[in-house]
């Protein structure tokens, strides 16, 4: 039975074991077909820090204190050790996992090293492990650099990164734009789709999803979360490919936000996992849908697996200006989880074959039949091979837990996204996703006011802190916002 619609949800800085290391899934290898287990945590990993030992903790908090560092350095010393460099265009140093408390306790100034170790009980995020149990999980799913968001983010994309290896500033990506805009010298996949004329629809939780930044995604792409599992239900969905972006809230400490951050409520991210899939599934498209659901990158939580070799994009070498650290993209990151759902995959799959992001693009690639973009996905394992069956099984229809009781319990009172006093309103700007998030109502304003180019881009270059930014994203929304609705996309 063909796959007609293929559905993506990423979340955001979570490690494969912070999220599932102590879920001690068993289930059917979906190579061998022989019972097998979910790589996770034994007990005996540790890591040792001012002479004290740490090992992996079941039961972490549902809010971070500090947010783990996980720029480009900061994994680095996660994964080589604390002493570790990296020489520019050359081989990434041995990797041992022994970093990840002392690249906390350094980079956070957390009174706690040991947080980075804790990782959740199964009874914790009961709709993530309902979801792994019963369909396919991935558990040698990487990120596609050892690296941040952004980067990671544009693998999903483009199956590069265009060369980036790190996060910009304010001021980098007025200086991109005023060359020619980031762009991807194989273009990306929503470029490709266009050319082959496979329809696609991006859902946001917010305002500024970022996949809004890139070249060639207009603002009428982009609809509300809020009408998903309505605009499912019209049995002429016409839409092949569907990229969903959570609520990120990065001006408040992302406390309302559905991301799955660190310094949120990781219940919210529950609960857009669980209206997302039960939108599907309750859905006339269900049987001819695939969706996977992955985070971006480990955020700086501890995994015990040591990423493998990659495959170089091929599209830039190391000395690209937005290359920084004059990364070769050899090498993949630290594991994230990967979930892989759909009615033609058997139930309790445990895949143990090497995905990255890219995997996302190779299986829309094969599944609708269009050509690579870059070395990455050309070499990369697509999941299609999970969907097995030859008529749709019977799956649930619903997950654990209510919308409603899963919010509660995450504090329905907090701060709504863009309402509220800025948190840290002095600070830079230039720190987290807040610049991507900038970035992405910079290139919203400049598809709906082409004319005023240059007057847009000074007014971003003048943003230094948070409360600038604030203030740029509500002028924003106020110009958008209109033209969204006229467009149909309330």
């Amino acid at each position: 039975m063909p796959i007609n619609h293929i559905f993506v949800l990423m979340l955001e800085n979570r490690s494969y074991d912070h999220l599932l290391g102590f879920s001690a899934i068993a289930g059917i290898d979906a190579v061998s077909g022989l019972p097998t287990a979910a790589d996770g945590l034994t007990g005996a990993e540790s890591n040792t820090y001012q002479g004290q030992t740490y090992s992996p903790i079941r039961g972490a908090d549902h809010v971070m204190p500090v947010d783990p560092p996980h720029e480009f350095e900061d994994v680095l010393h996660q994964l080589a050790g604390p002493d570790a460099t990296y020489p520019a265009g050359g081989v990434y140093p041995p990797i041992t996992n022994s970093g990840y408390v002392a690249a906390y306790a350094a980079g956070a100034g957390a009174a706690n090293p040991g947080e980075v170790m804790k990782c959740y009980a199964p009874d914790q995020l009961p709709v993530l492990n309902a979801l792994a149990r019963e369909f396919a999980i991935c558990d040698n799913w990487h990120a596609s650099m050892p690296g941040p968001t952004w980067p990671n983010r544009m693998f999903v994309h483009a199956a590069s990164s265009g060369g980036l290896d790190h996060s910009p500033g304010i001021l980098e990506i007025v200086q991109w734009e005023a060359i020619s805009g980031f762009s991807f010298p194989n273009g990306s996949l929503y470029e490709l789709l266009e050319t082959y004329g496979v329809t696609r629809r991006l859902y946001a939780g917010d305002d500024f999803p970022m996949v809004s930044a890139l070249q060639g995604i207009g603002l009428g792409d982009i609809r509300k979360f809020d009408r998903f599992a309505d605009d499912l239900q019209s049995a002429s969905y016409p839409y092949n490919y569907i990229f969903i972006e959570p609520n990120y809230d990065v001006l408040h400490e992302y406390r309302s936000g559905s991301s799955q951050h660190p310094l949120g409520d990781i219940r919210r991210g529950e609960a857009l996992i669980k209206q997302t899939y039960e939108a599907i599934r309750n859905s006339p498209h269900w049987n001819e849908s695939m969706l996977i659901v992955t985070w971006d990158e480990h955020g700086g939580f501890f995994d015990h697996a040591i990423p493998p070799a990659a495959a170089a994009p091929g599209d830039t070498a190391p000395d690209n200006p937005h290359n920084r650290n004059h990364f070769t993209f050899e090498l993949y990151g630290p594991r994230v989880p990967a979930l892989v759902i759909s009615p033609l995959v058997p139930k309790n799959l445990i895949d143990h074959r090497i995905y990255d992001h890219a995997s996302i693009p190779r299986t829309v690639e094969k599944n609708f039949g269009l050509p690579y973009l870059t070395e990455r996905d050309h070499r990369a394992n697509d999941v299609l091979a999970l969907a097995t069956l030859s008529a749709p099984r019977d799956t649930p229809q619903t997950l654990p837990g209510t919308i409603e009781g899963i919010l509660s319990a995450a504090s329905a009172t907090a701060v709504r996204a863009m309402t509220g006093p800025v948190t840290r309103p002095e600070d830079s700007a230039d720190e987290g996703n807040v610049p991507a998030i900038v970035q992405a109502a910079m290139e919203q304003q400049l598809k709906a006011q082409p004319e005023l180019r240059e007057q847009i881009l000074e007014r971003v270059s003048r943003i230094r802190t948070r409360a600038d930014a604030h203030d740029y994203l509500v002028e924003v929304r106020n110009i958008v916002r209109p033209i969204s609705a006229a467009q149909g996309q309330p």
